[in-house]
Parts: C-alpha cells; sequence; structure tokens
C-alpha cells in the first residue's frame, strides 16, 4: 500500500514479511526449495530465496529445517551468515517425487485471491483517457481525424468494440496502439496457485518487464516489494486464425502438472485483439458464445484439472478486428454486448499524399511528389481503392528493384509500374 501511495501503480505487492503472508503452506516451500536447489546444484541459502521469490528470513528457517530432516546439507560457509546447500541422497529421492507432482521451478506462486484482487485495483478503465492522449497513443500512424471521437468512448468503457473495414488500412495497427493509452504499468504473478493447481501466468511472448519505480529518501526502498510479482507494460495480447477454443481455457499439462492460464487472463488490464476475426478455426458462434457471459458480467469462469471452478475476473479492451460487416457475422445479442462498432475507410487522397511522402523518406528516396500524384492517377485507371498499406509495400518493391539494378533509389514511373504490376497480380 505504501508503495503504491508514493509512484503512480495503483496496485503494490507488498513484500511478505512472514510464512503466513504468503498464503502459501510451509510444505510447498520447502518442496520448492528442493527442487530449486536440484535445478542449481550448489546454491546459498539467500540465492535460494532470490529464485523462489521470497525475502531470505522466511526461506532461512525452512533451509534449517530442512537440514536437520537430512535432506540438504552444508557444504560450505557462505557471506553474511548464511551457506551453500546441497541435496542429499534422500533429498534427491525426495525432490523426485516432488518433481513427479508438479515439476513448476521458479517464483513462488501467489494466491488466486491475491490475484484477482489485483485485477480489480489495476482494470484499465480505472483512469478514462481524453482526446489528447489517444492522439499522442496514435502519432505515430496514419487514420482519419475522425476516428479519434469514435475510438476514446470505446476505450474508456473497458468493453468490446469492432474495428472492421477494407484490408490493409492498419484496423491491427490502430489496435495495438490503444493499449499505450490505457495508463500505467501493472504487476502481475509468475504463477497463481489455487487448492494445489498451479497456473503460470506470465508469458514472454506478451509481458514485457517494466523497470520498479524508485521512492524518494528512505521512505520506500526499491527492493520493498514481493519478488514473486513483476512489472510490466499493459499486455497487448494479439491472436488471428490460430486461436481455437483450447486457448480460452486452462490447459493443463498432464506430465509435468503444471497448468497454463487462457489467453483472457494474460490480457487482463490490457487489451485482448482478436485478428482477422470470422477466420478462426472455429465459428465466429460458437468464439462469441464462450464470452456472452463474460463480457456482460466482467467475470469468467474456468475449470481446473480437479474439477474445481474459479472465478476470475474480466478486464481488458477486447478488439475484434474483421474486414467482414459484423452484422454478417454474428447475431443482435452478441452486438449489444459489443456496442462500438467502429468503420475503417480506405485513406482519402491528401492521406495517401502523406504517407507517400513519409515513406519515401523513411526508406531512403528523394522527395518525389509527382510519385503519390502517379499512384492516384493509376488507382483511377484500374479502379482500384487505395489502402494504407499500399505506400510502404510499394515504396519498398521500388527500393528491392533498385538495388537489384544497382541504380539509384528512384521513384520513377516505369518503376512504380513494376511494382504495382507484381504487387497486385495483374493479368
Amino acid at each position: 500500500m505504501l508503495g503504491s501511495l508514493l509512484c503512480d501503480d495503483t496496485f503494490w505487492p507488498a513484500e511478505p514479511t512472514s510464512l503466513a503472508e504468503t498464503g502459501l503452506s510451509e510444505s510447498f516451500i520447502e518442496a520448492l526449495a528442493l527442487k530449486t536447489i536440484n535445478v542449481a546444484g550448489t546454491v546459498s541459502g539467500r540465492n535460494t530465496a532470490e529464485r523462489m521469490g521470497l525475502p531470505f528470513r522466511i526461506v532461512e528457517p525452512l533451509m534449517d529445517l530442512l537440514r536437520t530432516r537430512k535432506l540438504v546439507a552444508h557444504v560450505r560457509p557462505a557471506p553474511f551468515n548464511d551457506y551453500y546447500y546441497s541435496l542429499t541422497e534422500q533429498g534427491q529421492k525426495q525432490t523426485q517425487a516432488h518433481l513427479q507432482h508438479c515439476s513448476y521451478v521458479g517464483p513462488a506462486p501467489v494466491p488466486l485471491q491475491d490475484y484477482c484482487l489485483s485485477v480489480e485495483a489495476q482494470a484499465a478503465g480505472l483512469d478514462p483517457i481524453d482526446r489528447d492522449q489517444l492522439a499522442a497513443a496514435m502519432a505515430d500512424i496514419s487514420y482519419q481525424n475522425s476516428l479519434l471521437d469514435q475510438l476514446g468512448p470505446a476505450v474508456n468503457s473497458n468493453t468490446g468494440l469492432f474495428l472492421y473495414g477494407p484490408p490493409g488500412n492498419g484496423k491491427t495497427t490502430i489496435a495495438r496502439s490503444l493499449t499505450g493509452c490505457l495508463g500505467q504499468e501493472i504487476w502481475i504473478p509468475h504463477a497463481i496457485l489455487d487448492d494445489g493447481n498451479l497456473i503460470k501466468l506470465q508469458d514472454d511472448a506478451f509481458h514485457r518487464e517494466a523497470p520498479v519505480p524508485e521512492g524518494n529518501g528512505q521512505i520506500l526502498k526499491a527492493d520493498e516489494w514481493d519478488r514473486r510479482w513483476m512489472r510490466i507494460q499493459r499486455p497487448t495480447v494479439v491472436v488471428g486464425g490460430e486461436l481455437v477454443m483450447d486457448n480460452l481455457e486452462v490447459r493443463h499439462d498432464p506430465r509435468s502438472n503444471i497448468c497454463e492460464a487462457p489467453l483472457q487472463m494474460k490480457s487482463n488490464c490490457g487489451c485482448l485483439l482478436i485478428d482477422d476475426f470470422g477466420r478462426q478455426r472455429i465459428a465466429p458462434e460458437e468464439l462469441l458464445n464462450r464470452w456472452i457471459v463474460p463480457l456482460e458480467n466482467k467475470c469468467d469462469y474456468l475449470t481446473l484439472p480437479t474439477g474445481k471452478k474459479i472465478q476470475i475476473p474480466f478486464e481488458q479492451l477486447i478488439i475484434f478486428s474483421t474486414n467482414i460487416n459484423p452484422d454478417d457475422l454474428v447475431d443482435e445479442a452478441f452486438l449489444r454486448r459489443v456496442p462500438y462498432k467502429i468503420f475503417v475507410d480506405n485513406p482519402s487522397a491528401q492521406e495517401m499524399r502523406i504517407l507517400m511522402k513519409t515513406v519515401a523518406s523513411r526508406l531512403g528516396f528523394p522527395e518525389t511528389p509527382e510519385a503519390a500524384e502517379y499512384l492516384l492517377e493509376y488507382y483511377k485507371r484500374s479502379s482500384r481503392p487505395p489502402r494504407r498499406c499500399h505506400p510502404r509495400d510499394l515504396l519498398t518493391q521500388v527500393a528491392n528493384y533498385c538495388r537489384y539494378r544497382k541504380i539509384p533509389l528512384t521513384l520513377r514511373p516505369e518503376y512504380l509500374d513494376q511494382a504495382c504490376k507484381s504487387y497486385f497480380s495483374e493479368l
């Protein structure tokens, strides 16, 4: 609590001062310590505690207890009244039994209740954004100005929205940019424990670590936080055609006895983007029916391997990006629960001129304003609508052609014709 008062974080994981405050049993921490020593070989007590994400004052008496039971042995002294430990033969047998029960090794988990409280405290919708914040988050992309006043209320709703329109106009890029205006960084645990079921939450594919803020003076020290948690940038979880129903449920590995958190847990307090919606291997109705209740009640129900049902917060901005009109994908009942449907149209002629100039400069072409006019005329002749991705894709092809011919980068009409011919698959 003190940490959250002295920085911008709405949640601060306080360092536990006793075994009871960890929410974990003594037997669980002992088993994790044995597995940690088994992986490290010979390791000091402090380093064991650090690998487990727990304070040494909590782990030290447990290490003494393991030594008394002849499961670990002192190898040699370590600095600061510590010792290097290794497993005894009896300890190795005990560790193998623990590994067969659950092979997880890493920072100790936190109780499910602590995780749920953290999500509720850090939900993205707590701090509404304004137009300036949204414009800053989308500063590096091209869009129609009218989109800002449509996207802003949708982001503040922290519910769900459809981004639909022709392909190649930046729907996915817009969706990724929205997370940048959702506020400060958040804290997530590495793993969660409930009723003996260990759920791994942290995922390097979606979670990018952020620095822990330092306090002023002696009131708040930089190390006064629970190391079982990590501070990350608000997550953006992007899934496309590979999405299946199993991704939305707790996935249990029977060999390791470790569960993997579903996508909606990994994206809590951030953004979950379903890209190219309607082209998944599962029917849109099946996917949307799974989320009707969570979207309505802001909570989801998951089934653990033991058969126990748990309730988790459902607190993220869900974005469905599609090239298909939402009315053609789902029924009215679901459309009501995704209240924002935002159309991303093709760029105007002026926007295409700006895009051509920006991309040409980035690729190293000399300023050639007539290239944009030539391309706009091509669209008229061929009755082909422009897309925001075309300047990048076409000029990249021209650059590749110039390098192949060993000629200076130049936007000549014949080079643009060559790029259009190969890019648009003209017959």
